[in-house]
């Protein structure tokens, strides 16, 4: 007698084995990650936890909770040197980038003779080591010698006074010009290469010229380039440390060690051996910087989504 097969209903289903996991894009990626977690997050890690703590003559390294964050926010240094590189930050930042977008845009008007010639020049400062940069316009600067001392002998008068207490910080913006409206002027030239010929064939048949081409098309496709550089920008004049520090042997009395927040803090941690307070105004100075560079991409963003 013939057995009666099984119902369909009560076969067991095929097992079907797990995919096996891929560690190809992990071993692509694991060269970045491990370098990124040792100089960023790590860093950053122990700047927290040593913001933390406060090293003590009784009883040594003692945990103080947010003690050092409630100092450095009623230290009057701090804010001193805040409010400077603020300053700095709202005078320099727009001259240097509109020097440089309007550089970009000569050059790539295609009526400036060598232009290829003026970009290389204009570009050329920033190759200069920033250290090398600030030693070379600080022996201009001088008033016994270079070419300030030059000129005021040259007037009878101390016209010129870079290292005095009002014209220090515009004597750093302008190095940090000098420095960076090439690097600048090449971001807004690569964003103004990439706007299509059809455009300006459009613009042409219109009867666009001159200043309503740049109006309608090149400004608009620049705005990206823009939000890029004054985010990069912000953040450098926050971080504003190398002009300050080279400079102050030769402006000792205008040029404090509190000057900026970062050379505040690195003074704190190698010269006043207060590592811990030196991390904690860093720390503060990073969470203000993101906040503030957050604040301008998203603004940046909508008003590039319009």
């Amino acid at each position: 007698m013939r057995a009666a097969s099984p119902s369909p209903s009560l076969i067991p289903p095929p097992r079907v084995r797990a995919p096996r996991r891929e560690w190809i894009g992990w071993q692509f990626g694991a060269p970045f990650a491990v370098v990124f977690v040792v100089v960023f997050i790590a860093p950053l890690a122990y700047a927290l936890y040593l913001s933390l703590f406060q090293n003590r003559l009784i009883g040594g390294n003692a945990f103080v909770g947010l003690d050092n964050y409630a100092t450095a926010l009623g230290d009057s240094q701090f804010w001193e040197g805040f409010g400077r590189v603020v300053l700095f930050l709202l005078i320099q930042v727009p001259v240097m980038l509109g020097l440089a977008l309007i550089a970009a845009l000569a050059i790539d008007s295609a009526r400036l003779y060598a232009s290829g010639l003026f970009r290389m020049v204009i570009f050329l400062p920033y190759a200069v080591p920033a250290v090398v940069a600030v030693l070379i316009w600080g022996f201009m600067y001088g008033g016994n010698f270079g070419l300030t001392a030059d000129i005021n002998r040259m007037l009878g008068a101390e016209f010129l006074q870079p290292f005095s207490r009002s014209w220090i910080l515009a004597s750093i913006g302008n190095i940090v010009t000098w420095e960076f409206v090439g690097y600048n002027m090449l971001i807004f030239y690569s964003a103004l290469k990439t706007i299509p010929v059809d455009l300006y064939e459009a613009a042409e048949i219109d009867g666009a010229r001159g200043w309503q081409v740049v109006k309608a098309i090149k400004l608009p496709a620049v705005r990206g380039a823009l939000v890029i550089a004054t985010i990069f920008s912000i953040i450098g004049s926050f971080q504003l440390f190398n002009e300050p520090n080279v400079l102050k042997p030769l402006a000792s009395n205008v040029i404090t060690t509190y000057f900026t927040p970062n050379m505040y803090a690195y003074n704190l941690s190698f010269a006043g051996q207060q590592y811990n307070y030196a991390a904690t105004v860093a720390i503060i100075m990073g969470v203000i910087t993101a906040v503030i560079a957050y604040v301008v991409q998203l603004r940046g963003t909508r008003q590039e989504d319009r």
